[in-house]
């Protein structure tokens, strides 16, 4: 009986240690943002300014040379992580042609939630054309970690 006992003690221990291996991560949110010709969101750090210029660049285009998408995520920190973040995006040319492109970015587990920002910006954007659909992932390696998508994806 005390064999027994001490044998699953250890594998409880052994499986309590594979466990903590794996990475927990999540996305909690992704905002996508147009650039204006200097690269800005918003003239003033004022929130409301941010979605006033949002709505003014959404109605003048030509002003607008890029998109950026900031995600704010969060990884339990561990030895071998492999973290990823890959925005993949559906859109319109200016000659109609469906275009794919995909942003992607290495990042670093923390104790905190982190915002990383991936931008599409100039003749990329430009050749990209206008956004129709996005969704963004967070992988650990070839594991995806957490997901979140537009409506129209």
């Amino acid at each position: 009986m005390r064999a027994l006992v001490i044998l699953l003690a250890f594998l409880g221990v052994a499986a309590a240690g594979r466990a903590a291996d794996a990475v927990n991560g999540q996305l909690l949110k992704v905002l996508p943002f147009f650039l204006d010709q200097q690269g800005r969101i918003a003239k003033s750090p004022s929130l409301f300014d941010r979605d006033a210029y949002q709505a003014y660049l959404r109605l003048n285009a030509t002003n607008i040379s890029g998109v950026r998408f900031d995600v704010l995520w969060k990884a339990e920190p561990a030895t071998n992580a492999d973290l990823k973040i890959a925005i993949e995006l559906r859109g319109l040319a200016t000659n109609s042609a469906p275009r794919v492109a995909t942003l992607e970015t290495n990042v670093a587990p923390g104790k905190y939630r982190r915002w990383t920002d991936l931008p599409l910006a100039g003749p990329d954007y430009k050749k990209f054309g206008s956004v129709i659909a996005w969704r963004a992932r967070l992988w650990d390696g070839s594991r995806m970690l957490s997901e979140q998508q537009s409506f129209l994806w």
